[in-house]
């Protein structure tokens, strides 16, 4: 039998070990030792009068007890999360901290102004900005506010459609001196192409009109796009840019525009609890009107 409830923090530390596989993993993400979070188990263990895990020299294996709790770890685990928002949205004081998530082009070029104009209004906020191409995950408070490339489906989250990011082909001027300007499919094939490593979902978008965009045809590889980026500006080649960060680099040329129009449908998106919270309502409704105005460019070639 169970001497005493246990509390909350042994069923996180129970819940960790679960996701993560291992004593140790679970220790770094929860920033514990592992010694720590070895008795924190046992404690729970005690606690309910029944073994969770089975030890060996290869490390704990969860019982069939243990995947039967699971769930409802989970569930205590969003429950918490559900009262964190809560007690942050309560708040009206415009002051505190926004953890804002977008990939690493947008947070790195386009994100500086628009935060620094809003930095201007709201010197008391705080903004967290985290740069990534994997997407963080709102409902367990991983981001208070994210920019995506891809619609969001869950219903606990509040959804803006800012319109499309339009993406073109460029080459510095630099490159297209030395090496030409290519009209058509055949004569770009020749070129030196920037592109991924492990293909991206709007390469696959591309494919259909025709571009050359698969890997073995890349005289440089590299899943990050500020590198891509980079190269570009440096004259390395031909690649792939979104066309407002095109448009404020005269040295940069767009290709073939013809042949090529790809445009990502962007939503700003945020957790409905916090929709009470006035600093994370204000930076929202900047962030997708500031957007909404980047992703109108449409320079010519």
């Amino acid at each position: 039998m169970a001497s005493h409830d246990p509390s909350w923090e042994l069923y996180r530390s129970f819940l960790a070990v679960m996701r993560e596989g291992s004593l140790s993993a679970a220790a770094r993400t929860l920033g514990m030792t592992q010694p720590s979070l070895g008795r924190h188990m046992r404690e729970l263990e005690s606690n309910l009068g029944i073994a969770l895990f089975a030890r060996s020299p290869q490390g704990l294996t969860p019982t069939d007890v243990a995947h039967e709790l699971l769930p409802h770890a989970k569930a205590m685990a969003a429950a918490s999360a559900v009262l964190r928002r809560t007690a942050s949205a309560s708040h009206d004081d415009i002051r505190g901290v926004v953890r804002v998530s977008a990939s690493e082009v947008i947070g790195a070029e386009v994100l500086p102004p628009i935060l620094a104009d809003f930095r201007q209004q709201h010197p008391g906020i705080v903004i967290e900005l985290s740069l990534s191409n994997q997407f963080e995950d709102l409902l367990r408070r991983d981001a208070d506010i994210a920019i995506r490339m891809v619609r969001p489906t869950q219903d606990a989250l509040i959804a803006r459609h800012i319109g499309k990011v339009a993406l073109g082909m460029y080459a510095h001027q630099r490159y297209l001196k030395a090496n030409g300007r290519p009209k058509t499919m055949d004569e770009l094939a020749t070129h030196a192409l920037i592109g991924f490593d492990r293909e991206a979902p709007y390469i696959r978008n591309m494919r259909p009109q025709g571009l050359p965009f698969i890997r073995e045809n890349f005289s440089l590889r590299t899943d990050s796009d500020l590198a891509a980026l980079a190269a570009i500006r440096a004259g390395y080649g031909i690649g792939i840019c979104q066309v407002g960060i095109a448009s404020r680099e005269p040295k940069l040329v767009r290709l073939m525009q013809a042949d090529l129009e790809v445009n990502l449908d962007t939503w700003v998106v945020m957790h409905e609890d916090l929709k009470r919270s006035l600093r994370n309502r204000k930076l929202f409704d900047h962030l997708a009107a500031a957007l909404a105005e980047y992703a109108q460019l449409r320079p010519g070639p």
